[in-house]
């Protein structure tokens, strides 16, 4: 190809095959650029014109190119999955120890652990991201750690996989986190018919707090009169059956 100039217009050169040889074209670009435009156009109006004839179809591709779309935007990153279990841990630190789930504390601790010896691992996939744990930290200078020959399988991937992060959180890790606050460890020792967990009713929900508005109001000179004139009848009941008790 060869770039000529004549009449401040840009000239192409292109080969044509012919009978008796080859021979140089002179295409003007300014041709090419309206040929290519002219293309473009048609290209448009025939997807416009598809879309029309097929709603169905052409709703089908927008809302999955859509999501598509929409879960790349939202994907989590590895600050995030770093910020995420940082916040779980401090929510868990602020609890006893004897009401902490093993199974939330456990999670967070192993990850934690993971992340003090540099050994997470954070890969993108398009759509989602995927945290795993390696071997090594990075940046150890041991001859294991360092040999590209005795790393990590591909196929050992998905058995090192610790969380997915999809749609903006990390499933996993979230799902873990479930009743952080509650040690199943507690209830392990009662029976069976007192081991499940239900919400209260309505009537003990009101009887709860109606106790506890009323655990608030000041004591009157009443109550007092009555709770004294309570204790002495109480201690005379006492005192009789002592007696009783002396004289049998």
């Amino acid at each position: 190809m060869q770039d000529t100039y004549e009449d401040s217009e840009t000239v192409v050169w292109c080969v044509v095959g012919l009978r008796d040889g080859f021979k140089p074209l002179k295409v003007s670009r300014n041709k090419t650029e309206s040929v290519l435009l002219s293309d473009y156009k048609e290209a448009c109006r025939e997807m416009v014109v598809g879309a029309w004839e097929r709603p169905l179809k052409t709703s089908v591709y927008v809302t999955v190119l859509g999501g598509a779309w929409a879960c790349f935007y939202t994907k989590p990153d590895r600050f995030s999955f770093d910020a995420a279990l940082l916040e779980h841990s401090n929510q868990l630190g602020l609890l006893s120890p004897w009401i902490r789930s093993s199974t939330s504390d456990g999670h967070v601790q192993s990850l934690v652990k993971l992340r003090n010896e540099g050994r997470l691992r954070h890969i993108s996939l398009g759509l989602l991201s995927v945290v795993y744990y390696a071997d090594y930290d990075p940046d150890t200078m041991l001859y294991e750690a360092q040999c590209s020959n005795l790393s990590v399988p591909w196929r050992e991937l998905a058995q090192r996989v610790l969380d997915v992060g999809f749609a903006g959180r990390w499933w996993i890790l979230n799902s873990k986190m479930k009743e952080y606050d509650v040690n199943e460890e507690e209830f392990k020792h009662l029976p069976a018919y007192m081991q499940g967990k239900s919400a209260p009713s309505v009537e003990e929900v009101e009887k709860n707090e109606k106790l506890h508005k009323e655990s608030w109001l000041p004591v009157s000179m009443e109550d007092k009169e009555e709770e004294k004139r309570s204790g002495g009848q109480r201690e005379e009941r006492e005192k009789t059956s002592e007696r009783g008790a002396v004289s049998h």
